[in-house]
Protein backbone atom coordinates (compact mmCIF):
# COMPACT_ATOMS: atom_id res chain seq x y z
CA UNK A 1 0.00 0.00 0.00
CA UNK A 2 1.11 3.58 -0.62
CA UNK A 3 0.76 6.56 1.66
CA UNK A 4 -2.80 6.80 3.05
CA UNK A 5 -5.02 9.41 1.37
CA UNK A 6 -4.37 12.86 2.81
CA UNK A 7 -1.38 11.75 4.90
CA UNK A 8 2.16 13.04 4.33
CA UNK A 9 5.31 13.76 6.29
CA UNK A 10 6.66 16.54 4.07
CA UNK A 11 10.02 14.93 3.43
CA UNK A 12 9.96 16.23 -0.16
CA UNK A 13 8.82 19.75 0.73
CA UNK A 14 10.37 22.32 -1.60
CA UNK A 15 11.66 19.78 -4.09
CA UNK A 16 10.90 19.92 -7.81
CA UNK A 17 10.88 16.64 -9.70
CA UNK A 18 10.64 15.62 -13.35
CA UNK A 19 9.08 12.20 -13.83
CA UNK A 20 8.71 10.45 -17.19
CA UNK A 21 6.23 7.69 -17.94
CA UNK A 22 3.80 9.44 -15.61
CA UNK A 23 0.40 8.69 -17.13
CA UNK A 24 -0.17 5.27 -15.59
CA UNK A 25 1.09 2.42 -13.48
CA UNK A 26 4.07 2.99 -11.21
CA UNK A 27 4.78 6.41 -12.72
CA UNK A 28 1.35 7.76 -11.84
CA UNK A 29 1.59 6.29 -8.34
CA UNK A 30 4.97 7.96 -7.77
CA UNK A 31 3.67 11.36 -8.95
CA UNK A 32 0.82 11.09 -6.44
CA UNK A 33 3.23 10.05 -3.66
CA UNK A 34 5.66 12.88 -4.41
CA UNK A 35 2.87 15.43 -4.29
CA UNK A 36 1.59 13.93 -1.03
CA UNK A 37 5.12 14.32 0.36
CA UNK A 38 5.25 18.00 -0.64
CA UNK A 39 7.01 17.99 -4.03
CA UNK A 40 6.12 19.77 -7.25
CA UNK A 41 6.23 17.48 -10.27
CA UNK A 42 6.56 17.89 -14.02
CA UNK A 43 4.69 14.76 -15.14
CA UNK A 44 5.79 13.65 -18.62
CA UNK A 45 4.27 11.06 -20.91
CA UNK A 46 3.74 10.42 -24.61
CA UNK A 47 0.03 9.84 -23.88
CA UNK A 48 -2.22 12.86 -23.42
CA UNK A 49 -3.93 11.06 -20.52
CA UNK A 50 -1.11 12.52 -18.43
CA UNK A 51 -3.25 15.67 -18.20
CA UNK A 52 -5.56 13.80 -15.82
CA UNK A 53 -2.87 14.18 -13.16
CA UNK A 54 -3.24 17.93 -13.37
CA UNK A 55 -6.99 17.61 -12.95
CA UNK A 56 -6.49 15.34 -9.94
CA UNK A 57 -3.58 17.01 -8.17
CA UNK A 58 -3.93 20.65 -9.16
CA UNK A 59 -1.11 23.16 -9.30
CA UNK A 60 1.42 20.80 -7.75
CA UNK A 61 1.68 18.99 -11.10
CA UNK A 62 2.60 20.31 -14.53
CA UNK A 63 1.56 17.64 -17.07
CA UNK A 64 3.48 17.59 -20.36
CA UNK A 65 3.12 15.44 -23.46
CA UNK A 66 6.58 14.71 -24.85
CA UNK A 67 8.63 12.14 -26.72
CA UNK A 68 11.36 11.16 -24.27
CA UNK A 69 13.56 10.04 -27.19
CA UNK A 70 13.78 13.67 -28.38
CA UNK A 71 16.53 15.96 -27.12
CA UNK A 72 14.38 18.98 -27.91
CA UNK A 73 11.44 17.60 -25.92
CA UNK A 74 13.68 16.86 -22.93
CA UNK A 75 15.04 20.40 -23.11
CA UNK A 76 11.49 21.74 -23.17
CA UNK A 77 10.55 19.69 -20.10
CA UNK A 78 13.55 20.96 -18.13
CA UNK A 79 12.85 24.53 -19.22
CA UNK A 80 9.23 24.20 -18.10
CA UNK A 81 10.33 23.06 -14.64
CA UNK A 82 12.66 26.04 -14.33
CA UNK A 83 10.05 28.49 -15.57
CA UNK A 84 7.33 27.21 -13.24
CA UNK A 85 9.32 26.48 -10.08
CA UNK A 86 12.85 27.77 -10.63
CA UNK A 87 14.79 24.59 -9.99
CA UNK A 88 15.10 20.83 -10.56
CA UNK A 89 15.99 18.61 -7.61
CA UNK A 90 14.97 15.16 -8.79
CA UNK A 91 14.87 13.42 -12.16
CA UNK A 92 12.95 10.14 -12.33
CA UNK A 93 13.44 8.27 -15.61
CA UNK A 94 10.52 5.88 -15.56
CA UNK A 95 9.27 5.71 -19.16
CA UNK A 96 9.65 2.29 -20.73
CA UNK A 97 8.21 -0.10 -23.28
CA UNK A 98 8.22 -3.88 -23.54
CA UNK A 99 9.01 -6.46 -26.21
CA UNK A 100 6.26 -8.78 -24.88
CA UNK A 101 8.96 -11.36 -24.03
CA UNK A 102 9.81 -11.93 -27.71
CA UNK A 103 12.78 -14.32 -28.09
CA UNK A 104 15.50 -13.50 -30.60
CA UNK A 105 14.66 -16.40 -32.90
CA UNK A 106 11.10 -15.09 -33.28
CA UNK A 107 12.22 -11.62 -34.42
CA UNK A 108 12.66 -11.54 -38.21
CA UNK A 109 16.07 -10.22 -39.17
CA UNK A 110 14.77 -7.12 -41.01
CA UNK A 111 12.78 -6.11 -37.91
CA UNK A 112 15.60 -6.47 -35.43
CA UNK A 113 17.36 -3.15 -36.05
CA UNK A 114 14.24 -0.95 -35.96
CA UNK A 115 12.94 -2.84 -32.92
CA UNK A 116 16.27 -2.38 -31.13
CA UNK A 117 16.37 1.32 -31.94
CA UNK A 118 12.79 1.85 -30.80
CA UNK A 119 13.03 -0.07 -27.52
CA UNK A 120 16.51 1.12 -26.56
CA UNK A 121 15.49 4.63 -27.57
CA UNK A 122 12.80 4.67 -24.89
CA UNK A 123 14.36 2.41 -22.25
CA UNK A 124 17.98 3.61 -22.38
CA UNK A 125 18.68 6.64 -24.59
CA UNK A 126 15.74 8.61 -23.16
CA UNK A 127 17.19 8.26 -19.67
CA UNK A 128 20.48 9.79 -20.78
CA UNK A 129 18.72 12.59 -22.64
CA UNK A 130 16.51 13.42 -19.67
CA UNK A 131 19.42 13.44 -17.24
CA UNK A 132 21.55 15.56 -19.56
CA UNK A 133 18.80 18.14 -20.07
CA UNK A 134 18.39 18.57 -16.30
CA UNK A 135 22.00 18.02 -15.28
CA UNK A 136 23.13 21.57 -14.52
CA UNK A 137 20.12 22.08 -12.26
CA UNK A 138 20.60 18.75 -10.53
CA UNK A 139 24.25 19.55 -9.80
CA UNK A 140 23.34 22.99 -8.46
CA UNK A 141 20.69 21.46 -6.21
CA UNK A 142 22.90 18.52 -5.15
CA UNK A 143 19.94 16.51 -6.30
CA UNK A 144 18.95 12.95 -7.05
CA UNK A 145 18.45 10.81 -10.14
CA UNK A 146 16.27 7.71 -9.98
CA UNK A 147 15.99 5.31 -12.93
CA UNK A 148 13.41 2.55 -13.18
CA UNK A 149 15.06 -0.80 -13.76
CA UNK A 150 13.45 -4.21 -13.58
CA UNK A 151 13.76 -7.76 -12.32
CA UNK A 152 14.94 -8.29 -15.91
CA UNK A 153 17.93 -6.05 -15.23
CA UNK A 154 19.68 -8.83 -13.32
CA UNK A 155 17.88 -11.98 -14.43
CA UNK A 156 16.81 -13.84 -17.55
CA UNK A 157 13.17 -14.55 -18.44
CA UNK A 158 11.87 -11.21 -17.17
CA UNK A 159 11.25 -10.17 -20.76
CA UNK A 160 12.51 -10.90 -24.24
CA UNK A 161 16.03 -10.39 -25.56
CA UNK A 162 15.58 -6.66 -26.27
CA UNK A 163 13.82 -5.77 -23.02
CA UNK A 164 16.20 -7.78 -20.86
CA UNK A 165 19.25 -6.26 -22.53
CA UNK A 166 17.81 -2.75 -22.11
CA UNK A 167 17.18 -3.22 -18.39
CA UNK A 168 20.68 -4.60 -17.88
CA UNK A 169 21.83 -1.37 -19.54
CA UNK A 170 19.83 0.68 -17.03
CA UNK A 171 21.79 -0.94 -14.20
CA UNK A 172 24.99 0.09 -15.96
CA UNK A 173 23.71 3.64 -16.30
CA UNK A 174 22.94 3.84 -12.59
CA UNK A 175 26.42 2.71 -11.66
CA UNK A 176 28.31 4.81 -14.20
CA UNK A 177 26.33 7.99 -13.58
CA UNK A 178 26.67 7.53 -9.82
CA UNK A 179 30.43 7.47 -10.30
CA UNK A 180 30.55 10.38 -12.73
CA UNK A 181 28.30 12.66 -10.71
CA UNK A 182 29.58 11.94 -7.20
CA UNK A 183 29.62 13.77 -4.85
CA UNK A 184 27.17 16.30 -6.28
CA UNK A 185 24.27 14.12 -7.45
CA UNK A 186 23.07 10.79 -6.09
CA UNK A 187 22.03 8.22 -8.71
CA UNK A 188 20.01 5.13 -7.84
CA UNK A 189 17.44 2.83 -9.38
CA UNK A 190 14.39 0.80 -8.48
CA UNK A 191 13.94 -2.69 -9.93
CA UNK A 192 10.26 -3.69 -9.71
CA UNK A 193 9.05 -7.21 -10.33
CA UNK A 194 5.42 -7.07 -11.42
CA UNK A 195 2.67 -4.49 -11.07
CA UNK A 196 -0.86 -4.47 -12.49
CA UNK A 197 -0.51 -2.10 -15.40
CA UNK A 198 -0.51 -2.11 -19.19
CA UNK A 199 2.81 -1.66 -20.96
CA UNK A 200 3.19 -0.27 -24.45
CA UNK A 201 4.76 -2.76 -26.82
CA UNK A 202 7.33 -2.26 -29.58
CA UNK A 203 5.63 -0.94 -32.72
CA UNK A 204 8.41 -2.27 -34.95
CA UNK A 205 7.36 -5.75 -33.82
CA UNK A 206 3.69 -5.01 -34.41
CA UNK A 207 2.93 -4.91 -30.69
CA UNK A 208 0.31 -2.87 -28.90
CA UNK A 209 -0.20 -2.42 -25.17
CA UNK A 210 -0.47 -5.58 -23.07
CA UNK A 211 -1.12 -6.53 -19.47
CA UNK A 212 2.08 -6.84 -17.49
CA UNK A 213 0.70 -9.51 -15.13
CA UNK A 214 0.38 -12.97 -16.65
CA UNK A 215 -1.96 -15.69 -15.46
CA UNK A 216 -0.44 -17.57 -12.54
CA UNK A 217 1.87 -14.70 -11.50
CA UNK A 218 0.41 -14.36 -8.01
CA UNK A 219 1.00 -18.01 -7.20
CA UNK A 220 4.58 -17.84 -8.48
CA UNK A 221 5.61 -15.00 -6.16
CA UNK A 222 7.06 -15.80 -2.74
CA UNK A 223 4.94 -13.04 -1.19
CA UNK A 224 1.85 -14.49 -2.94
CA UNK A 225 0.47 -11.08 -3.90
CA UNK A 226 0.77 -8.84 -6.97
CA UNK A 227 1.48 -5.40 -5.50
CA UNK A 228 -0.51 -2.36 -6.54
CA UNK A 229 1.57 0.34 -8.27
CA UNK A 230 1.30 2.42 -5.09
CA UNK A 231 3.33 -0.21 -3.25
CA UNK A 232 6.45 0.94 -5.12
CA UNK A 233 5.99 4.66 -4.54
CA UNK A 234 7.63 4.71 -1.11
CA UNK A 235 10.91 3.39 -2.52
CA UNK A 236 11.01 6.26 -5.02
CA UNK A 237 10.19 8.73 -2.24
CA UNK A 238 12.98 7.34 -0.08
CA UNK A 239 15.59 7.76 -2.82
CA UNK A 240 14.47 11.34 -3.55
CA UNK A 241 14.61 12.38 0.11
CA UNK A 242 17.23 12.97 2.80
CA UNK A 243 16.41 9.49 4.10
CA UNK A 244 18.36 8.13 1.13
CA UNK A 245 21.32 10.46 1.43
CA UNK A 246 23.80 7.64 2.09
CA UNK A 247 22.82 5.81 -1.09
CA UNK A 248 24.23 6.16 -4.57
CA UNK A 249 24.92 3.59 -7.27
CA UNK A 250 22.30 1.24 -5.82
CA UNK A 251 19.53 -0.62 -7.62
CA UNK A 252 16.87 -1.36 -5.03
CA UNK A 253 15.05 -4.62 -5.73
CA UNK A 254 11.29 -4.55 -5.16
CA UNK A 255 10.19 -7.77 -6.85
CA UNK A 256 7.98 -9.53 -4.27
CA UNK A 257 10.78 -12.03 -3.78
CA UNK A 258 10.84 -13.16 -7.41
CA UNK A 259 14.64 -13.27 -7.52
CA UNK A 260 14.81 -15.67 -4.55
CA UNK A 261 11.96 -17.93 -5.69
CA UNK A 262 12.57 -21.60 -4.97
CA UNK A 263 12.27 -24.54 -7.35
CA UNK A 264 10.10 -26.79 -5.20
CA UNK A 265 7.84 -23.93 -4.15
CA UNK A 266 8.06 -20.13 -4.49
CA UNK A 267 8.60 -19.55 -0.76
CA UNK A 268 9.54 -21.84 2.10
CA UNK A 269 6.22 -21.41 3.90
CA UNK A 270 3.99 -21.31 0.81
CA UNK A 271 1.62 -24.24 0.85
CA UNK A 272 1.29 -26.20 -2.37
CA UNK A 273 -2.11 -27.57 -3.44
CA UNK A 274 -0.78 -31.09 -2.84
CA UNK A 275 0.08 -30.19 0.75
CA UNK A 276 -3.63 -29.99 1.62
Amino acid sequence: MGLPEGERDGRLDGKVAILTGAAGGIGRAVVRRYVAEGAKVVAVDVADTVHRLGDELGDSVLPMVADVRSWEDNQAVAAAARERWGRIDVFVGNAGITDAARPLEEIPGPQLTPAFEELFGVNVLALMLGVRASLDDLIAARGSIILTGSFAGANAAGGGVLYTASKHAVLGLVRQLAYELAPDVRVNGVAPGVAPTRLRGTAALGQGASDSVLDGTRAALPLQEVPDPEAYSGVFALLASADGEAMTGSMLTADSGLSIRGIARPGGRVRRPADG
